[in-house]
């Protein structure tokens, strides 16, 4: 029988283990952690993400799960139009924004029970020859005709294949949140059920899980919130986070303070920014008769403003997954990952250019212009850039049908 090792049980692990599994594939699904736990908050799930999710079989239960989130454009903070958008499209073109607890359980769910999970495990070493690929502890080898790794930024498996790559600081600091709707105030008539609002190196989203008085759509309603400021991660207590959150942010347009006067330190979420600089040259390296494929942020973290993280994980997945599900061991895997490389790398390098491009409006990255000079831009330039920006992402679809 076919064999994989998949290294991390985060959102691209989970989703690709469960993928092989279903294709007949023995999985062996390896975690740091003690237990596999879901991450908190919530995440937006662009129309890519979604396409991902319907093409591994995942998107049958996803109206359950997930709300469709139709943003009316993008605000500065005293609440002026940057720019105004119309309904979400049709066909699967509105995102949507899911509770990270909810698509945890979800993508559990599509493990099934042919796979081997083994939660405690710190992989150490890895064998990188002719041989059958392996991943070890220090103690137990683990060997597969294919091994992902699904480990995130800080990859062991990809630092050990590609030293070079090494994630450096996005430049930003990130929070979200989750207010239930028990603690969640009315919001003034009128206020769009989901917002942006941008300004110089500030930024403020918030979107509705289900509605209010009904569990919605999402067991887990409430209302999500994420925000980013320059600058690195922050060292202080979460209360002491979110008072300088509510002191950056005063001022701005409602509902964000109000959202911010009744998140609960508990419902802080601080998330370390960084990207993989370089980027790995290839995402493959064969080795026997199948070889090692790098999934998700171990392969490509982005500075990633559009929130893409998740929804590239899972087109990995769903692209390996096609390719791989009808090939044996030998030469037809060994080509199929050859496949995933040509697919995968210059899609991903494209969005990083496109990330770039827009962190030098939204951060003054690389930029001379002064503050004044940089607002005029964020107005005039930054629409457009989200724009492209956002449907360059999601222009993806999968490789033929992967239900059946």
């Amino acid at each position: 029988m076919r064999s994989a090792v998949v290294v991390g049980a985060g959102i691209g692990g989970l989703a690709v283990a469960g993928a092989l599994a279903r294709t007949g594939w023995q999985v062996t699904l390896l975690e740091r952690e003690e237990r596999i736990r879901p991450g908190r908050a919530a995440l937006l799930l662009w129309p890519n993400g979604v396409r991902a999710m319907s093409a591994l079989g995942l998107g049958a239960g996803l109206d359950a799960i997930a709300t469709p989130m139709r943003p009316a454009g993008l605000r500065r903070p005293d609440g002026q139009w940057l720019r105004q958008t119309t309904a979400g499209g049709a066909d699967g073109a509105t995102p949507y924004v899911v509770h990270r607890e909810d698509l945890h359980d979800a993508l559990v769910a599509g493990l099934g029970e042919r796979i081997d999970i083994r939660p405690g495990v710190t992989v150490r070493t890895i064998r990188a020859d002719e041989y059958r690929p392996a991943v070890s502890d220090g103690t137990t080898t683990w060997e597969a005709d294919l091994v992902v790794a699904a480990d995130g930024v800080r990859s062991a498996v990809r630092q050990r294949l590609v030293p070079a790559s090494q994630p450096v600081s996005g430049g930003y600091a990130a929070w979200r949140a989750v207010i239930p709707w028990y603690r969640t105030p009315e919001l003034p008539a009128g206020t769009p059920a989901a917002g942006e609002t941008l300004s110089v190196g500030h930024r403020f989203i918030h979107a509705s899980l289900g509605e209010r008085r009904s569990a919605g759509a999402s067991s887990r309603g409430g209302i999500y919130w994420m925000a980013t400021v320059p600058g690195a991660a922050r060292p202080e207590p979460p209360d002491a986070q979110l008072a300088l959150l509510r002191r950056w942010f005063a001022g701005w347009h409602e509902p964000i303070g109000q959202l911010l006067a009744v998140t609960d330190p508990e419902d802080l979420v601080q998330e370390t920014v960084s990207e993989l600089r370089p980027m790995p040259d290839s995402f493959v390296f064969p080795g026997g008769g199948g070889g090692y494929a790098l999934l998700g942020d171990a392969a490509h973290a982005l500075v990633d403003h559009l929130g893409q993280g998740a929804c590239l994980a899972l087109e990995d997945a769903a692209t390996l997954q096609a390719l791989v599900r009808d090939v044996s061991p030998g030469p037809a895997l060994v080509s199929a990952l050859q496949t995933y490389q040509r697919d995968r790398r210059p899609r991903v390098a494209r969005l990083a250019r496109q990330a770039h491009r827009l962190a030098s409006v939204l951060q003054g990255r690389g930029s001379r212009l002064g503050t004044r000079a940089r607002g005029v831009a964020l107005g005039t330039i930054a629409p457009r850039l989200f724009e492209s920006a956002a449907a360059g992402a999601s222009d993806w679809h999968p490789q033929g049908d992967l239900t059946s």
